[in-house]
């Protein structure tokens, strides 16, 4: 028999019997789709993570006031542990190019007769390098903006709209706590991180901050310090020299803990993507389970029409077919139902993946090549392994016992 002739005879042994191969082929849709959402949610995931990160940089460390732990109560960014004068150190380390120390509150920010709440942040120039901030309009502050103190505002995107300001609003007035402010820039839509919306924030310098928006009892003090390290430092290393330098300026003793916080934002991407793919791998697995239930629904399917045509395979062996004819004939119908079910489960779930998801996951879904890939073996591997026992029991029966079948 040529190929067309097996599986002609493989397409009208199916065709058959309609129902019965239509829930088989389900089971093998169901199983496909599964596993082709599940791989991309989990990309997506995981793409979300890494791009989040990518924004912060991976050669990012933050240092936050106050120890992790005291006496089982968490005090991190509470006490005034850091100071402007700790960023100024730190820059000096060998493998720190930027220092950004950084003082933050939510108040409401007023243009016009319009308002609204968001993140005030103090800090100085070194923090549009360390956080990747390209300029839509306008300009960032400089050096001599923070020591002088000047009422300057850099906005983000949404803070823009939100207030209704003109499309370029360099020039325009904004009011913090009653304090004017001229905006000099507008920062280029970023999106948000981790550490929340990178596009509703207003950036003033550190020194307007103390003294004329939150000034508090310590002037000098900072929540956060951020320093970015050169690409080919060691961050485990810079981790430890900065370790060093903030317990010996804060006088710690050796049995003391640490009255700061440092995150490695390297490590902690890669412990994230760690996670991330644990986390896929267990979606795959989840997934696995359905294509397992639809491979033994295919061979309870053909060890039934195994049994249904045991008289017919006695009179093809009768009339000379040989166990392997009798083998190839009935594999060949299982890899047809796996293979019609996998590319009908590829195509819903690529149509649920790059259309739905997207929907309601608010975020963009990548299509994986593994999807495709995983979908042709699955056709092959699951009508192969569902088809070889039924099929080697075909081949097997008596020809005298078949014909007598009723």
């Amino acid at each position: 028999m040529t190929f067309n002739d097996i599986l002609k005879e493989s397409w009208l042994s199916i065709s058959g019997n309609k129902v019965r191969s239509f829930l088989t082929v389900l089971g093998i849709i169901i199983g496909v789709m599964a596993v082709v959402v599940m791989m991309s949610v989990g990309d997506a995931v995981q793409k979300q993570i890494t791009d989040q990160f990518s924004s912060l940089g991976t050669n990012t460390i933050i240092i936050r006031a106050g120890a992790a732990q005291t006496g089982g109560v968490r005090t991190g960014g509470m006490r005034q542990t850091l100071t402007r004068q700790s960023a100024d150190a730190l820059r000096q380390l060998p493998d720190i190019s930027a220092a950004a120390p950084m003082r933050q509150t939510s108040i409401q920010v007023v243009f016009g007769n319009r308002n609204w709440g968001t993140a005030v942040i103090g800090t100085n120039p070194d923090y549009a390098t360390i956080q990747n901030i390209e300029m839509e309009h306008g300009v960032f502050f400089d050096q001599s903006a923070l020591r002088n103190g000047s009422t300057f505002a850099v906005i983000g995107p949404k803070t823009a709209n939100e207030l209704d300001m003109p499309i370029d609003p360099v020039g325009q007035i904004i009011r913090i706590n009653n304090v004017p402010f001229v905006v000099i820039g507008v920062m280029r839509e970023r999106g948000d991180s981790m550490m929340g919306s990178q596009d509703d924030m207003v950036i003033i310098p550190l020194t307007t901050f103390t003294k004329r928006v939150w000034g508090g009892r310590f002037p000098d003090a900072v929540q956060t310090i951020m320093v970015r390290v050169f690409q080919d430092a060691d961050n485990t290393l810079v981790t430890q020299q900065i370790t060093a330098m903030l317990r010996d300026r804060h006088r710690l003793r050796d049995d003391e803990p640490d009255d700061f916080q440092i995150m490695d934002m390297r490590q902690v991407m890669e412990t994230m993507n760690t996670i991330s793919g644990f986390l896929r791998m267990l979606l795959m697995a989840i997934a696995s389970v359905s294509l397992l239930v639809g491979s033994i629904g295919i061979m309870n399917m053909m060890l039934v029409s195994v049994a249904e045509r045991t008289r017919e395979i006695g009179i093809r062996k009768a009339i000379g077919a040989k166990e392997t004819h009798i083998t190839i004939q009935f594999l060949s119908e299982s890899v047809l139902i796996s293979f019609i079910g996998s590319m009908a489960g590829l195509i819903l779930g690529i149509i649920l993946s790059q259309t739905v998801l997207p929907r309601v996951m608010d975020m963009a879904v990548p299509l994986s090549i593994w999807s495709v890939i995983l979908s042709i073996g699955v056709a092959v591997v699951v009508g192969i392994s569902s088809g070889v026992m039924p099929a080697r029991k075909a081949a097997k029966l008596n020809p005298i016992d078949s014909l007598r079948h009723e």
